[in-house]
């Protein structure tokens, strides 16, 4: 990744298929820049040291959480404060950026998690 170079998300959405798979498309302040494409229900968990920040590209996603379910369009954001349990869904294939502290868990579980990779 270069510094003198823009990062153009759609064009690293278009290398890859995988559901549920965060790539780490650049890197600011100690902190993963992600996109992943989502499509159907991810796993509920919660992670305890940071909070989960999600900005719809495009499509639509629930992040249902135990007190209540936000719907989030494309251009829309919200942040999962640490430690509240949640479950991502999209009912068809939705793009997502993800910003997190570098080596977080996708899953809450290093033992579970995805393995991020660069696009």
């Amino acid at each position: 990744m270069s510094e003198l170079t823009s990062i153009n998300l759609a064009q690293k959405l278009t290398k890859f298929t995988d559901h549920w798979s965060p790539k780490i498309v650049g890197r600011f302040n100690g902190h993963d820049l992600m996109v992943v494409k989502v499509q159907g229900e991810f796993n509920w968990h919660s992670h305890e040291d940071t909070d989960d920040f999600f900005m719809v590209l495009d499509g639509e996603i629930t992040i249902q959480m135990r007190d209540g379910d936000v719907t989030l369009k494309k251009g829309e954001v919200y942040v999962v404060p640490k430690g509240v349990e949640h479950c991502p869904k999209a009912e068809k294939e939705a793009h997502v950026l993800i910003i997190e502290p570098a080596g977080t868990p996708n899953t809450g579980d290093p033992e579970t998690a995805a393995v991020k990779v660069e696009v």
